[in-house]
């Protein structure tokens, strides 16, 4: 039980610092090579902040995917462990 919890709680971290970096990454590279105001002087750092906003919003989807994760690989180990178990009947 300690081992879900201590996987939960890792795979949730990498889910909860990942997903913000990519998603501002991915963002980024989008809005400078989709709109050609961004990163100009009369923008202002409009693009900017709506990327960072998104990326900061996009951080509570991180953790809930790293979650979801750890508990499916939880799930599957002890589907595969209970498969391979003989069923004895007596």
């Amino acid at each position: 039980m300690l081992g879900l919890v201590l996987r939960i709680v890792g795979f949730g971290l990498l889910g909860l610092v990942v997903t913000p970096i990519a998603v501002g990454i991915t963002g980024l590279v989008l809005a400078y090579s989709l709109d050609s105001r961004c990163g100009t002087p009369g923008d202002s750092g409009g693009c900017e902040m709506g990327i960072a906003s998104i990326a900061i919003a996009s951080s509570l989807p991180g953790l809930a995917m790293g979650i979801a994760f750890a508990l499916y690989l939880h799930f599957r180990k002890k589907r595969a462990a209970s498969a391979s178990t003989p069923n004895v009947r007596t």
